[in-house]
């Protein structure tokens, strides 16, 4: 079974850390809280005019490396590949992507491992890879064409609004992805 895996709040916590460095860099300025979000880019989610402030904040230098880790996704991953699955981390670069690319990189070798690195999917498109299943929080997911994969739809704040029938997260995957249950 050949698993594609997001990267951003699947295995890295980019919301907390954009909450973080938008403190940081405008304590003054609003952010909607977790339990109000809706957009799947935190800056969608604030008024027109911070949105630039907000690409700033993410395309800016250290960003990605330094997200935090969703806890229990190394060990999943792991455990996958256990099961005898290929399993690929299947990310997307954002629009200013001279910081994001490399530190993506940097991030995976930090948090799961150099080995990691070679398992890393980079594309703008996730419709044209190739896969049984893709774990992303993005509620949908368009392209150049129909998926190959079944999408299960990782529990965020952001996407809770919206119903979905193969909702996952580091806890359920066995029961969503049909794996057998651990020893």
């Amino acid at each position: 079974m050949l698993i594609l895996v997001d990267q951003d709040n699947v295995l890295a916590d980019f919301d907390a850390g954009f909450l973080a460095a938008w403190r940081a860099a405008h304590p003054e300025a609003p952010y909607v809280t977790a339990e109000r979000r809706r957009a799947w880019n935190p800056r969608d989610d604030l008024p027109a005019e911070l949105r630039a402030a907000a690409m700033r904040v993410y395309a800016g230098p250290g960003f990605f490396r330094n997200l935090p880790a969703i806890p229990g996704g190394r060990e999943a991953l792991e455990a996958m590949l256990a099961l005898g699955w290929n399993v690929r981390i299947c990310t997307s670069p954002i629009e200013q992507y001279q910081n994001c690319v490399a530190e993506k990189f940097a991030w995976v070798e930090q948090h799961l491992g150099a080995g990691w690195c070679r398992r890393i999917v980079l594309t703008a498109d996730k419709t044209v890879v190739h896969g049984d299943w893709l774990l992303d929080d993005k509620v949908e997911i368009t392209g150049s064409h129909p998926p190959s994969w079944r999408h299960a739809l990782f529990d965020s704040p952001h996407n809770r609004h919206v119903a979905h029938p193969r909702r996952i997260d580091w806890r359920n995957w066995r029961a969503v992805l049909g794996a057998p249950p651990a020893p």
